[in-house]
């Protein structure tokens, strides 16, 4: 069986990410900056000979993927629900500034990557890392044997960042990929395992 290579990347800028506020599933689209970005990505992604651009249905990844995928000539972006950011529930929409006054315990595992944090209303960390687990082995199913663009989100690189080297779903980053920052990986069947940039 050959294995698929995805090239998994972070979406372009936003304006709430320059503002450092919680988006989670709330849709908000790319800024200027975050579309610079996705033009440039698709530059550097030329002679990667991409069969695919998959993304979450949230704007900010759809519209990378899109302007990535329109660069490169490939087919329309295909979405996955298993791709979206991690679901902050009652801190969605919610600034750094405004939950440093109101939770700062919250603010400080927010920043340290730790994925332990707890969300009033929002998603368990078990249920988010195997929905997007699950997300990524389809795809590799489906494309087995060729190079895949994948566009999707912070907490989602993240787990895949753990994943990949090993680390326990609660273990602490404390780095967080920035916009437009990309990670390959090798997936044969239930493997996913870090892959080689080509």
């Amino acid at each position: 069986m050959k294995s698929a290579h995805l090239c998994v990347v972070r979406h372009g800028e936003t304006d709430w990410n320059a503002c450092g506020i919680l988006q989670g599933w709330l849709d908000v689209p790319l800024n200027d900056l975050g579309r610079e970005q996705a033009r440039r990505l698709a530059g550097g992604y030329a002679p990667f000979g991409f069969a695919a651009v998959w993304a979450s249905p949230l704007a900010r990844a759809s519209e990378t993927a899109d302007i990535i995928g329109e660069a490169l000539g490939l087919p329309p972006t295909i979405h996955h629900e298993g791709l979206k950011e991690r679901n902050f529930g009652a801190y969605q929409g919610v600034s750094k500034a405004r939950l440093a006054e109101r939770n700062p315990a919250l603010l400080r595992r927010i920043v340290e990557r730790d994925p332990a944090a707890c969300f009033e209303g929002g998603e368990s960390m078990d249920a988010f890392a195997d929905r997007v687990l699950a997300a990524v082995r389809e795809i590799g199913a489906r494309h087995r044997g060729q190079r895949v663009l994948v566009v999707v989100h912070g907490w989602v690189m993240d787990v895949v960042t753990r994943h990949i080297g090993a680390r326990a779903r609660d273990a602490i980053l404390g780095h967080k990929r920035g916009n437009g920052e990309s990670i390959w990986l090798g997936v044969d069947g239930e493997t996913i395992a870090e892959g080689q940039r080509p």
